[in-house]
């Protein structure tokens, strides 16, 4: 393999370490090449570290593009990684004319770079915004940056994350304090205590924010002295300015460029950062390093270091008052200044390493490399798209799609996947896969072409009960998607009812035409074989959300509080949607939850499974109760319903994946069986529920939940006896289905 990077050449920082010290590394395994876009110091220090460099720079941008290109062409180069607003402008121009990907790493957020010029943000910074749309692969240095650029709409199946890493083996060569003092000229007296921050003066790196906590520390140790390290002419007279209003002007040090950051690591007792948005910064590993005691703003992956008030201490970006009490805390307590670096230090070492910055590097590389031929055999760019319904804020169709991703990916975390939602951008943030509208004319034929393996996951989507259009709409895809050349599974589905005649010709003519079919219970193959279906390879499986859990039950017991639900009575889950086919049914069910109160002492909690249709309808509910019961009133995340749902002691439910979230949980359920989904499934697992219609009892309700009240511990037994079963029908349902994806591997 070789990898040819391109990198401005003017970067100094963290971005500069990235660079050099990940090329040089990866030399070590593949044939790596470094192109500089303008001479200097930073082409310099790679020549010294042995990396094959070269400079480009004839003053001509076309033709410096064509230097790039031949060296691409005649290398036989298989990637172009790119770094910074310059290089990645050339990589737009580069993967036209060589047709080789190219990938970018983001260093920093680049909406917020160039804030000290206007003319660079909106030249520089404009053409590096449009730039990064054209390219192929992201690289973000945190999981955070990963985070962001997926919200702007990058796509995430192209997103992957490389954390910064030092080596912490090497030897460090230090400059003898007094020598390194002398150097930046400032005085070391005995007693000193040293407070620095080292990064380039600008906006975003929030320098005011140092000084303005500086000046309140200073007023209650006089013998503190605090240093800011890097470069920065334009930004620098206004700090100094400011350091003169504050009164500090004699205890802060403006050192300039710093060329040996570990004699100046070496030489502070605490490390600060104050940015206002970071990726993962160098200075904090380089702090890290050195052992040092450390006080951060909250920005970029710096969560995933830090554990607050073990090794160190985050704060929100702008708050000078927090970081002074911080650094006061710090100041009077040497002990802990010692205890935090060490355990600082040991976290970043086995983390942020700078083997492990190269391998996962590595493994990104030899991933699009078998993307990109992949596609070249086959002429696709999605591995799967997904039909169901998503992106109108069900849980229960949440939840479905959650467990198809997930399951997906843990049989191939590299599969390729697009969502067709509702609400495309809530589908892409929540679950980082690639989604578009669901009814978009143009696009979605466009991907079904690019597809080879079409999945409608999850639901009772054939079916005419809802309406005609919707089940038309489902098999006119499944129609599509089999006449772009996909392959296509019907993945856990219900099915049925269909009554209309036309309905029934054309399910039975465009389902006998799919690869595979499976369904979530024997209902549904009987309405399947109804419709004279046998040509395609049909299995019996199980609702894809059966294998969720909720791992952190203190996550639902803090939402609970939060929305001002008392936790010390056992709680009843109640999971509504409005029904026409039961008269005075708010009365009805007012009446359920207010029994709930009075006969077992317990307390209703009304549970939206779909906002904010569910929602309304429980607040009438609820309006119309003449004991006290609660809702959630906001919308959540599948994993933290099912936390709440883990902290019930009785769910009752009419949505069908409500009951599902209590067999997840192993909570004892009763079920209101709107449509024949429910009923089947609690049959399945043998638990009890009434007919919601017009043959409802409410005296057989009351007696249901009675029996399952006073036989809780037996039905929690039986629910986790159950569930083994019912997940092995779930993963045999997707090894099925991937069966079908042309060059999978296990």
């Amino acid at each position: 393999m070789k990898v040819l990077h391109l990198i401005g050449g003017g970067d100094e920082g963290g971005a500069k370490s990235h660079v050099l010290s990940l090329v040089q590394q990866l030399g070590k395994h593949i044939s790596v090449k470094l192109i500089a876009l303008r001479p200097g110091r930073f082409a310099e220090d790679a020549k010294k570290m042995g990396i094959d460099v070269e400079v480009i720079r004839t003053g001509n941008i076309f033709r410096d593009i064509r230097l790039v290109k031949n060296i691409i062409v005649n290398g036989k180069y298989d990637i172009l990684h790119t770094h910074g607003a310059k290089a990645n402008m050339f990589g737009v121009f580069l993967k036209k004319q060589t047709r080789i990907p190219v990938v970018s790493t983001i260093h920093s957020d680049y909406r917020l770079d160039y804030l000290n010029s206007i003319l660079k943000m909106y030249t520089f910074g404009l053409i590096n915004t449009v730039s990064l749309r054209f390219l192929d692969y992201y690289v973000a240095v945190s999981n955070n940056f990963r985070e962001m650029l997926i919200k702007r709409g990058f796509p995430p199946q192209r997103i992957y994350t490389v954390y910064n890493g030092i080596s912490f083996d090497t030897p460090v060569k230090l400059i003898p304090r007094e020598e390194f003092a002398k150097k930046y000229r400032f005085p070391i007296e005995p007693g000193d205590i040293f407070i620095g921050i080292l990064g380039r003066l600008d906006p975003v790196k929030g320098h005011t924010v140092f000084l303005d906590a500086a000046a309140i520390v200073a007023k209650k140790y006089p013998n503190v002295k605090f240093l800011i390290g890097g470069p920065g002419d334009d930004l620098r007279p206004s700090l100094e300015r400011r350091a003169d209003r504050l009164g500090i002007s004699d205890r802060v040090f403006f050192l300039g460029m710093v060329t040996e950051p570990y004699s100046f690591f070496d030489l502070i007792d605490i490390n600060v950062l104050t940015s206002y948005s970071e990726s993962f910064p160098y200075v904090i590993l380089e702090g890290s390093r050195m052992k040092k005691a450390t006080v951060s703003s909250r920005v970029g992956g710096l969560e995933d270091l830090f554990v607050q008030d073990e090794n160190g201490y985050l704060f929100t970006p702008g708050d000078s008052k927090a970081l002074a009490a911080y650094l006061i805390e710090l100041i009077g307590d040497e002990e802990k200044r010692r205890r935090f670096g060490e355990n600082l230090y040991k976290a970043a070492s086995e983390r942020f390493s700078l083997k492990s910055m190269t391998e996962t590097q590595l493994g990104i590389y030899n991933r699009i490399m078998a993307q990109v031929a992949q596609t070249k055999r086959d002429g696709k760019k999605y591995d799967i798209a997904i039909l169901g319904y998503y992106g109108y804020r069900n849980s229960g169709d949440d939840a479905i799609l959650k467990s198809i991703i997930e399951q997906l990916k843990q049989k191939n975390e590299d599969l390729s996947i697009a969502v067709l939602s509702n609400n495309p951008y809530e589908t892409r943030t929540y679950y980082k896969v690639q989604s578009i509208h669901r009814f978009n004319p143009f696009i979605v034929p466009a991907v079904l072409s690019k597809t080879r393996l079409f999945i409608a996951g999850g639901g009772t989507l054939i079916q005419d009960g809802t309406s005609s259009r919707s089940l038309w709409y489902y098999l006119f895809m499944l129609h599509l998607a089999k006449t772009k050349g996909a392959r296509t599974v019907l993945f856990a589905n219900g099915l049925g009812p269909i009554t209309g005649k036309m309905n029934r010709r054309a399910a039975s003519r465009i389902l006998d035409r799919m690869d595979a079919i499976t369904l979530r219970d024997t209902n549904a193959y009987q309405e399947l074989i109804s419709l004279n279906v046998t040509k395609p390879v049909i299995k019996i499986a199980a609702d894809p959300a059966l294998v969720l859990t909720a791992r952190d039950l203190s996550a639902g017991l803090e939402i609970l509080r939060k929305e001002g639900i008392p936790t010390d009575r056992k709680l009843v889950a109640v999971c509504l949607r409005k029904w026409s086919k039961v008269k005075n049914a708010v009365q009805i069910l007012a009446s359920l939850a207010d029994r709930l109160v009075t006969d077992y002492n317990a307390v209703p909690v009304f549970i939206a499974m779909q906002h904010p249709h569910d929602l309304r309808f429980s607040e009438k509910v609820l309006r119309c109760m003449r004991q006290k019961g609660y809702i959630l009133k906001e919308r959540y995340t599948v994993d933290e319903t099912l936390s709440v749902i883990g902290n019930t002691s009785l769910v009752i439910g009419m949505r069908l994946h409500s009951l599902i979230y209590a067999a997840n949980m192993n909570i004892p359920m009763v079920g209101l069986a709107y449509e024949q989904k429910v009923g089947f499934f609690m049959d399945s697992i043998s638990q009890p529920y009434v007919d919601w219609n017009e043959n409802f009892s409410m005296e057989k309700l009351m007696k249901n939940i009675k029996y399952v009240w006073e036989n809780s511990e037996k039905i929690r037994e039986e629910l986790e006896q159950i569930k083994p079963k019912l997940e092995k029908l779930v993963t045999d349902s997707v090894e099925l289905t991937l069966s079908f994806l042309p060059g999978m591997k296990d």
